[in-house]
């Protein structure tokens, strides 16, 4: 399973990222955020994009994803 998550850094974040790295059954994890987890493990990829609006760059990273986790956030 392949699986994007958004904002990697926060507490839940942190959590997510933890045990979708732990999971045998996935087999890589794309995190992306305004900045880096700082965290480093072989099935973690990270990129960073400040527009959080605007994801068209992007389209190719999160083809053939299997799984997506984010935080709803409310402005």
């Amino acid at each position: 399973m392949r699986v994007v998550l958004f904002g990697g850094r926060g507490m839940v974040g942190q959590g997510v990222l933890r045990e979708c790295l732990a999971d045998d059954g996935v087999e890589c994890v794309l995190a992306i955020g305004g900045s880096l987890t700082g965290q480093r493990h072989e099935k973690l990829r990270e990129l960073v994009h400040r527009d959080m609006l605007d994801y068209s760059a992007l389209e190719g990273e999160l083809a053939g994803c299997d799984a997506c986790f984010f935080r709803c956030i409310r402005y």
